[in-house]
């Protein structure tokens, strides 16, 4: 590759709670997208840019495509991910390495026809026990279709990452870089904020979280070295809104504490974070809400 400059758009696919976003932070070395133990948790589509010497790959993050998709926010997440592919020179299609479900089945259907080369990405190896399982598992999606490259990796421990970012390059046009060398995502830092208080919100929520929920930020502001931030979080119903702000708004105010804890590390300055909670009445059905709240028609 002496000489030759690559760059390009790499789809990450796959049903929802696979380790998408996971993998895409511990490429980049940095949290760009949130991340949960609940499936749904990416609802944007994230770009997310790793520079190297001789290429840079822009790996665009996507909701987990999923079957039920009842709800407006559901479907513009199902066509979200799909318009990704669209632009994807190479598409790497997300599986948990101990299982594959219907789900799993359904996403590859949605692969059949690209012209991009897919890469099947066996994720969580390192909870396959005994080892000889994972040679199952990559005999089992070989036989599904015929893939560019089969790789076994676990985004949570970063290891067996390297292999996957030496292949890609194969696979991406002769381009200049698409963006700076520094630039690590396309998303703005009160973008960011928004939705680490929505992961704050669904990793305390546990089992009560309403999935109507979502966060906007009102202000973003620095000034003498700190930020000042202001974020309404958006819910369907007024039960809701007693759920996000527990009793005495005491869950609330756990919710500020460790979103203003994580952002303040982020920013590397101190931060001032207020939440409110406001109901909006079924906007997780209306697209002109969606729309309104910061959601992209793709």
């Amino acid at each position: 590759m002496t000489g030759v400059f690559k760059a390009g758009f790499v789809a990450v696919v796959g049903r929802p709670n696979v380790g998408k976003s996971t993998l895409i932070n511990a490429i980049v070395g940095r949290k760009v997208s949130i991340v949960t133990s609940k499936p749904q948790t990416t609802r944007h589509r994230i770009l997310a840019v790793h520079s190297t010497a001789d290429c840079q790959m822009i790996f665009i993050d996507t909701p987990g495509l999923h079957r039920k998709a009842g709800k407006a926010m559901n479907r513009l997440m199902n066509r979200t991910a799909v318009s990704a592919l669209a632009d994807a020179d190479l598409v790497l299609f997300v599986t948990d390495a101990e299982r594959f479900n219907e789900e799993d089945g359904d996403v590859l259907k949605r692969l059949e026809n690209l012209k991009a080369p897919v890469v099947a990405v066996l994720n969580k190896v390192d909870r396959v026990h005994p080892k000889e399982r994972l040679l199952k598992s990559i005999s089992a999606m070989n036989a599904r279709r015929e893939f560019a490259a089969i790789v076994p990796l676990s985004a949570r421990r970063r290891s067996s990452i390297d292999p996957l970012l030496k292949l890609i390059p194969d696979w991406l046009p002769e381009s200049p870089p698409l963006f700076p060398d520094d630039m690590q995502t396309d998303r703005s830092a009160d973008f960011h904020a928004a939705e680490t208080v929505r992961e704050k919100l669904t990793v305390l929520l546990r089992d009560e979280l309403p999935y109507g929920l979502t966060v906007q930020i009102e202000k973003f502001e620095q000034d003498a070295g700190a930020y000042t931030i202001h974020a309404v979080v958006w819910v369907e119903r007024d039960s809701q809104k007693g759920i996000v702000v527990g009793k005495g708004g005491s869950m609330l105010k756990k919710v500020g504490r460790a979103a203003r804890l994580d952002l303040r590390e982020q920013l590397g300055v101190p931060v001032h974070l207020e939440l409110w909670v406001k109901v909006k009445d079924n906007w997780a059905d209306s697209e002109q809400d969606l729309m309104s709240l910061g959601y992209e028609a793709p």
